[in-house]
């Protein structure tokens, strides 16, 4: 794969960005393309590897190694057919997937990983451009119609694959446009939205039917599914964790994805900013050192925040592997965004305890204490507050991006579905106790990644196809309900 001894002459590239204080006077991507040579040459150092660990690290399967040596010779095409192949929206995880497939490299054991992400990203912009990426009509159909609820990236994969299957598909979405958490959770610096439209134009082209403004079981009965004969319930995790420490209720301690979705509303002109969900001239800490939180953190800078503190429970963790976090796992080492790199300090290994309010019920500083990690004799960690290390930070605006805890209850009680105790549909090869229906991505797993919720979304498509028609030929990676190592 590659070019022999490739991985020994060049070196792994980066894209470049925009600089800082351009960057930050809007809300659009600042990446800058890499020449065409050097994609060519990265796709160059993808070495004869023997057991390519890439594949097991994508949870997609791409055949990275594949697209890779089709880059290196030029085969632009080629490559966009094997990406193709098991991953229907490389536009969307080029940009916004952290890449376990790069923490997998063979080469990383020794070198810097091939930038896999990368060629991905940019084999799909020149599908684009050349104009080889067209909608893909079955030649025939089956006559059987199914609803996909959710038309996030989950969603939008198993709809995609269903109506490639001959199917007649349906997709509602609760919000005024299509995307999910594509849409109305990621930053447009991060991605912007006419990506999706790209997408979805074409996906209309294929025969896909979209609802918008349609959300089951309020103002689309649930009655109406008795038409359809299969329902995907690819709804997303939505629920938000909450802090519930005294002072949890005061004005100005907001939740990260109303923050991040009402800025995407007011880049899509859809709404009108508002004071309470804007960071301008405010002192800004966000609690939570995700990738949410970092897109909090992007978002306040461009707002014109005065200033943006970052909290983490955690520890600060180490620049590079630890023997407990060995090679092809996910490397928890410490990642610095593009946002981070934009203005934020950075505070590790401290909890929140109280929020303090004025007289007019507004939040005006935060107590929290610093804490350290200890493990006990079972090897398990537990959290010890230090004492005597209190500290009140000012603030006026407070982001929680603490995660989620499942999905909205109300449509799979009203439907009747089995949950388990942490709030995710059970179901067996993506089957729902209520043999019709299935489930992919989020509702069904949990709070996980785009590269997840694509690879569910065609996983649970194949089952469909397979409980209708009694076989399917669909791709699949057949997982069944195995777990994640990432």
């Amino acid at each position: 794969m590659g070019k022999l001894k490739g991985f020994i002459e060049y070196n792994r590239i980066e894209e470049k960005h925009i600089p800082v204080i351009k960057r930050l006077k809007n809300y659009e991507e600042f990446t800058i393309k890499p020449s065409e040579s050097k994609l060519i040459k990265q796709g160059g150092r993808c070495m004869d590897c023997g057991v390519p660990f890439c594949h097991s690290g994508c949870p997609l399967g791409n055949l990275i190694p594949d697209f890779n040596d089709a880059v290196y010779n030029n085969e632009w095409k080629k490559a966009l057919d094997i990406l193709h192949s098991t991953n229907n929206f490389p536009e969307f995880t080029g940009r916004l997937c952290p890449a376990p497939c790069e923490a997998a490299c063979v080469l990383g054991i020794i070198n810097p990983p091939v930038s896999i992400e990368l060629i991905e990203k940019y084999i799909i912009e020149r599908g684009f451009e050349e104009g080889w990426i067209k909608p893909i009509i079955p030649s025939k159909r089956t006559g059987k119609k199914i609803a996909v609820i959710g038309s996030g990236p989950a969603g939008l994969a198993t709809a995609q694959q269903l109506n490639r299957a001959g199917h007649l598909i349906e997709v509602f979405e609760r919000d005024a446009k299509i995307g999910g958490l594509l849409r109305y959770g990621i930053p447009d610096f991060k991605m912007e939205k006419h990506h999706i439209d790209r997408r979805i134009n074409i996906l209309k082209k294929e025969g896909i039917r979209f609802n918008t403004n349609a959300e089951v079981g309020k103002n689309f009965s649930i009655n109406k599914l008795k038409n359809y004969d299969s329902i995907v319930l690819c709804g997303g995790a939505t629920i938000k964790k909450e802090l519930p420490i005294k002072g949890s209720k005061l004005n100005g301690i907001k939740q990260a994805m109303d923050f991040l979705k009402l800025q995407n509303q007011v880049i899509d002109g859809i709404k009108k900013p508002l004071n309470e969900l804007n960071a301008n001239g405010k002192n800004v800490i966000v609690i939570g050192g995700g990738d949410t939180g970092s897109d909090c953190i992007g978002t306040s800078n461009r707002q014109g925040a005065k200033s943006v503190t970052n909290f983490e429970i955690m520890s600060k963790p180490s620049s590079e592997r630890t023997q407990e976090n060995p090679w092809p796992y996910w490397p928890f080492i410490l990642k610095t965004s593009t946002s981070h790199e934009e203005g934020i300090k950075r505070q590790w290994s401290i909890l929140t305890k109280e929020f303090i309010g004025d007289e007019n019920g507004n939040v005006i500083s935060l107590k929290t204490i610093e804490v350290e990690w200890i493990k006990n004799t079972e090897e398990k960690s537990y959290l010890k507050e230090i004492e005597g290390s209190e500290k009140l930070w000012p603030c006026d605006l407070v982001l929680l991006a603490l995660g989620f805890t499942g999905h909205e209850k109300s449509l799979v009680e009203q439907l009747g579905i089995k949950t388990d105790d942490r709030n995710q549909i059970i179901s067996k090869n993506y089957q729902t106790s209520i043999s019709h229906i299935f489930s992919a991505g989020d509702m069904r797993r949990g709070q996980s990644l785009i590269v997840w919720a694509i690879s569910e979304g065609r996983e649970a498509a194949f089952q469909v196809d397979k409980f209708l028609m009694g076989k399917s030929n669909l791709e699949t990676k057949e997982k069944g309900d195995l777990p994640s190592v990432i």
